[in-house]
C-alpha cells in the first residue's frame, strides 16, 4: 500500500528544533501510524531562519491577529514568520499532503487553544500558531490534527480515518475524471459517509445524482468539499448502530435463526457501550464473507483503515 504523506511538525519526529534545543518525540507517530505514513516534517522557528537554541517567544495582543514576539528581548518577529509561511504553505502544495500534524500550544504551530498574552501578562487560550493558522487557511480541507489530541481515541480514530479516505478520493482525482469513476466512489463510501452525517450523506447522494446536468469539475469540487466536511463530524454508538442495521438488512433471507439472534445480541451490547465497535463489524464481514455480499464487500465502512492501528477497539 503507498504511504500516506502527512505534514508533521519536526519536533515530534524527534529532530532537536525546540528553543531549547529539544525535542518532543512523539512513538505513536512514529512507531504505530509511521508505518503507514511518509512524514514531510516543517519547523516554523529553524526555516524561517532562527537558531537552535534560541529565545522563547509567545503570542501577544489581539486573540484574532496577534503578534509573535520574544519573552525576553520583546523583538517582534510576525512579519518574518508570516512571510515565511506564506512561501511555505506554497511549497506544500507540491508534496501531495492528506493531512497535517502539530505541535499542541506552538505560538507557531498549535492548531488551536494556543496562549495569547495581554499588556497585562495574562494569557488566554483562544490564539492559533501562526503557521498552523497560515496552513489550515490555505488548505481548508486537508485534515489537521495535534498530537495531543491524537491521545483521544475518537479523535485519533476520527482524524486517521480522514486521511486514508482523502488518499482513495486523490486516487480518483489523479485518474480520468469521469461520472462513472466518481459514481463508483461514491457507492463505496456511503456507509462510511452515513456513519458520520446522514444530511452529508443525502447532499452527496443529490450532488451524484444531478452529476450530468452539471460541469464536472464543479461535481469533483463540490463533493470533495461535502466529503471533507462530513468525515470530519465525529462518529458515535448511535450513528453505527444506524449503518450497522442497514447492513443487516442485507441479510434478511441468508441469516440462519441463530446467526440473527447472535448479531442482534452483539449489535445490542455495542449500544449499551458494553463493547467495541470491532466486534459488530467483525461479525458482519464475516456475514459478508460466508454468504459472498457483493455490495457489502466492497463498502469502505468495514475497512475504512488497517486494523492493526486498532482505532475501532475503544468501547
Amino acid at each position: 500500500m503507498e504511504k500516506i504523506r502527512l505534514g508533521i511538525s519536526a519536533c515530534l519526529l524527534g529532530q532537536n528544533v525546540r528553543y531549547d534545543g529539544g525535542h518532543k518525540l512523539d512513538r505513536y507517530l512514529t512507531e504505530t501510524l509511521g508505518k503507514y505514513v511518509e512524514y514531510v516534517p516543517v519547523c516554523p522557528e529553524v526555516e524561517c531562519g532562527l537558531g537552535v537554541p534560541r529565545e522563547a517567544m509567545r503570542l501577544v495582543g489581539d486573540s484574532e491577529s496577534p503578534r509573535l514576539v520574544t519573552v525576553k528581548t520583546k523583538q517582534d518577529l510576525t512579519e518574518r514568520m508570516m512571510t515565511w509561511a506564506g512561501k511555505r504553505v506554497k511549497e506544500l502544495e507540491k508534496e501531495g499532503l492528506c493531512g497535517f500534524v502539530f505541535k499542541r500550544g506552538s505560538p507557531s504551530s498549535g492548531m488551536e487553544r494556543v496562549k495569547v498574552y495581554n499588556e497585562r501578562g495574562m494569557a488566554e487560550k483562544k490564539g492559533r500558531g501562526m503557521f498552523a493558522g497560515a496552513f489550515m487557511d490555505h488548505f481548508p480541507l486537508i485534515p489537521v490534527e495535534e498530537e495531543g489530541r491524537l491521545h483521544d481515541p475518537k479523535l485519533r480514530e476520527n482524524f486517521i480515518e480522514r486521511i486514508f479516505a482523502l488518499m482513495r478520493w486523490r486516487e480518483v482525482v489523479q485518474g480520468k475524471k469521469t461520472l462513472g469513476a466518481l459514481v463508483a466512489f461514491h457507492t463505496q463510501n456511503k456507509l462510511l459517509i452515513l456513519s458520520h452525517s446522514e444530511k452529508h450523506y443525502r447532499a452527496m447522494g443529490k450532488l451524484v445524482a444531478d452529476g450530468k446536468e452539471l460541469p464536472l469539475m464543479e461535481v469533483y469540487m463540490g463533493y470533495e468539499t461535502l466529503l471533507m466536511e462530513a468525515l470530519k463530524l465525529i462518529t458515535t454508538i448511535k450513528k453505527n448502530v444506524n449503518v450497522l442495521q442497514h447492513m443487516m438488512g442485507y441479510f434478511k433471507e441468508q441469516l440462519t435463526k441463530d446467526e440473527k439472534q447472535e448479531l442482534l445480541e452483539v449489535l445490542k451490547d455495542y449500544q449499551k457501550g458494553f463493547i467495541p465497535l470491532i466486534v459488530p463489524v467483525t461479525l458482519i464481514n464475516h456475514y459478508v464473507r460466508k454468504y459472498k455480499e457483493g455490495y457489502l464487500s466492497q463498502q469502505v465502512y468495514l475497512n475504512p483503515h488497517p486494523v492493526a492501528l486498532q482505532l475501532r477497539n475503544h468501547a
